[in-house]
């Protein structure tokens, strides 16, 4: 297959890329490069340094016409959606459509869209939260997210264009920056590699559903062929705090520094865990790292790349 990748210089987007070249497929991949790392690029793919939002970014995908569009580029902090909500949109909502309308002009095959499993939801009544969940989104980002959702299931309709919307979880692993609207596993690691106390906000017992960055590829290598059209939750459906975070990830670098706690975040979501049936069922999908493996692993890359 053809694949364009979008933020395939990113985090989750360079895994997948790897991936999709490791089986054989043809990557283009689409970065501004403004949050990727250019250390993350695969040299078997051809870099596209263009603006998602831009005509660039259109005329090229009119240009490659590729079968399916992987798109992970994104705004992707949180905080900086509340910020400055128009910036967002122009990135998440005014780019994803003027990919979206290319892609028809193109005839793409499928979309698979890295939307998110804890900001579309926000705060939730069940746990873990199945696809049907009501989407009651908190932030600006999460707004965004379901807007690309929406978009496709407009574009389906009406054009025709298959797709699936991938909903993550807390995503972690290897090549996570700990810039931004990092991850606390980031975060956390690069401090204790550094000597210093990691900050728990508030009480710490805030859960997340961490799934590591490997099983998230595969299930990007599974939507390729899936018929399934609609959103799918990737995720572990098990919840962690963040005390029991910082402890695994002390322990996987062997350091004895205790953290800090500092005050709550304001508004920050108190429990977030997603049901991963769907993708089971449509995907023959389920994770299948233990985090305290994936913690590992993803301390030895830390420590390795700081080195």
């Amino acid at each position: 297959m053809r694949i364009i990748v979008t933020g395939g210089a990113g985090f989750i987007g360079s895994n997948i890329v790897d991936a999709y070249l490791e089986r054989g497929h043809e990557v283009h991949i689409f970065d501004d490069l403004s949050t990727g790392q250019k250390a993350n690029l695969n040299a078997k793919a051809t870099l596209h340094e263009v603006d998602i939002a831009a005509p660039e970014a259109a005329r090229r995908i009119e240009q490659i016409k590729p079968d399916v569009l992987c798109h992970h580029a994104a705004q992707m902090d949180v905080r900086h959606s509340v910020a400055d909500p128009t910036f967002d949109a122009r990135v998440n909502i005014l780019g994803f459509i003027n990919l979206l309308e290319a892609g028809k002009n193109a005839s793409v095959k499928k979309v698979i869209f890295a939307s998110s499993g804890g900001a579309v939801y926000g705060e939730q009544e069940t746990f873990p939260a199945a696809e049907d969940h009501v989407t009651r989104p908190a932030s600006p980002y999460g707004v965004s997210k379901r807007a690309g959702e929406l978009y496709l299931s407009y574009y389906h309709q009406t054009f025709g264009l298959p797709y699936i919307g991938l909903r993550y979880a807390n995503v972690y692993g290897p090549r996570q920056s700990t810039k931004g609207e990092a991850g606390v596993v980031a975060i956390f690691l690069s401090l204790l590699l550094q000597g210093k106390a990691p900050v728990i906000n508030g009480d710490g017992q805030q859960t997340r559903d961490y799934v590591y960055v490997g099983d998230v590829v595969a299930a990007n290598v599974a939507a390729l062929d899936a018929q399934f059209v609609g959103e799918i939750n990737i995720g572990t459906s098990i919840e962690t705090d963040v005390v029991t975070i910082f402890q695994h990830l002390r322990q996987a670098v062997g350091s004895e520094i205790d953290a800090r706690y500092g005050p709550a975040k304001p508004g920050e979501q108190r429990r977030s865990c997603i049901d991963a049936g769907r993708a089971a069922q449509v995907l023959g999908w389920r994770p299948t790292m233990a985090l305290t493996e994936g913690l590992r692993r993803t301390a030895a890359w830390y420590r390795d790349s700081s080195s």
